[in-house]
């Protein structure tokens, strides 16, 4: 083939990266339901097992429609290599097990998804693990929490639910010169509109229930980088602890990586109409997106960012006033999940960050009336009516 992969464009990319046709020459990837394989003799088995010949062992290590996945996301995300997990959490977790150890120190951003939060402060300390959580948006926190053991940085940007953003670059040069690694949760802004890796970024983590599903419909997880990386830190953890993620669910996820493209500049397209919707109504006391001039870090997403994401937050002042305007809510659904092509939209305090305690989520600005909402892809002036009339009555 005359044509390189790593030279198309990332619609050409989302499409037919990874496909390797079985001999029946289908057009839709072939999905291979089977734990194990078969060798055509001992000796074969032995060379296989070896690495000295290569091919599929156990569905555990991997499997033709799971490579075909992992593939394709590492020619969209401009890495080396793609490992498949079970689930975004399961992302995260392999992504810093495998870059530390007992004694060492992750410096993390305060503005994580909880669950993230809970990994940190009440997994990671079991095995000897510390943690200093710093304001993302301040660089000298970052250098001020560097240890001499410090091994990882973690950071969400766009953060959840408030859409913080972290200098990427910034960020990466003090963990590099710290000898660290920085792990990026790309989940919210997309493989679209940010490329982690470009910036110095030395792992992306993907939620790819989220966009790259983006259909409600399965779980996974994806962790990417450059070869030796994630030959070292993973490949052992992953094989033998288990994460994998299922040849359907991967089959799946390449179905959504046809349309990611598609569904998620419109999905943004849609965000910016109702979030203009939200910010012109008077029972909104403050709205927080991506795509807007008056975001705090605007600058800074004008250089690392080419869209806005699918996501608004907006703040109605009170639990009450948000639970109000949620249930009187008739086209979007209440929901926790996001990126999806159903609008959807939750109240974080009780549901996505309920397990942080209120001083963790004061420290991130996270009160009582703050929604998050993920929009989809149902007619903008649809989203906008329905939105509209929840808020007159919140």
């Amino acid at each position: 083939m005359s044509e390189d992969p790593k030279d198309w464009q990332d619609q050409t990319r989302l499409v037919r990266g990874g496909l390797d046709r079985s001999p029946y020459g289908e057009i839709s990837e072939a999905l291979f339901l089977t734990q194990s394989f078969a060798y055509e003799s001992a000796g074969a088995a032995d060379r296989r097992f070896s690495g000295e010949d290569a091919g599929f062992i156990y569905q555990r290590f991997g499997n033709p429609t799971t490579q075909m996945f992992e593939t394709r996301m590492a020619l969209l995300e401009g890495a080396e290599v793609c490992r498949a997990t079970a689930s975004g959490m399961s992302a995260i977790h392999a992504a810093l097990q495998g870059l530390v150890r007992a004694g060492d120190h992750i410096v993390a951003a305060k503005a994580l998804f909880s669950s993230c939060r809970w990994i940190l402060s009440n997994w990671m300390p079991r095995f000897g693990v510390e943690v200093t959580y710093v304001d993302a948006t301040d660089l000298a926190a970052w250098a001020n929490a560097v240890r001499p053991n410090t091994r990882a940085f973690l950071v969400e940007s766009p953060a959840n639910p408030l859409l913080e953003i972290t200098d990427i670059r910034a960020v990466a040069d003090l963990a590099h010169a710290a000898g660290a690694k920085l792990v990026v949760d790309n989940v919210f802004a997309t493989p679209i509109f940010q490329k982690p890796l470009t910036l110095g970024a030395d792992i992306v983590v993907y939620s790819a229930t989220k966009h790259i599903d983006g259909q409600g419909r399965v779980l996974g997880g994806a962790i990417l980088g450059n070869e030796p990386l994630m030959s070292e830190a993973y490949k052992d953890l992953l094989r033998h602890t288990g994460p994998a993620l299922s040849p359907f669910n991967a089959w799946v996820m390449l179905k959504g990586l046809e349309t990611l493209d598609l569904r998620v500049r419109r999905q943004a397209e849609n965000a910016a109409k109702v979030t203009e919707v939200i910010a012109a109504h008077s029972r909104v006391g403050k709205v927080i997106f991506p795509g807007r001039a008056d975001h705090p870090q605007a600058d800074l997403i004008a250089s690392q960012m080419t869209g806005p994401g699918t996501v608004v937050a907006f703040d109605l002042g009170s639990q009450e006033a948000a639970w109000r305007f949620l249930d009187r809510l008739e086209i979007v659904d209440i929901s926790n999940n996001l990126g999806d092509a159903k609008s959807m939209a939750t109240h974080p305090c009780t549901t996505t960050h309920r397990s942080m305690t209120e001083a963790e989520r004061l420290e991130i600005g996270l009160t009582e009336g703050w929604v998050r909402m993920s929009v989809g892809l149902e007619g903008a002036e649809d989203l906008s009516r329905d939105v509209n009339r929840a808020l007159d009555q919140a």
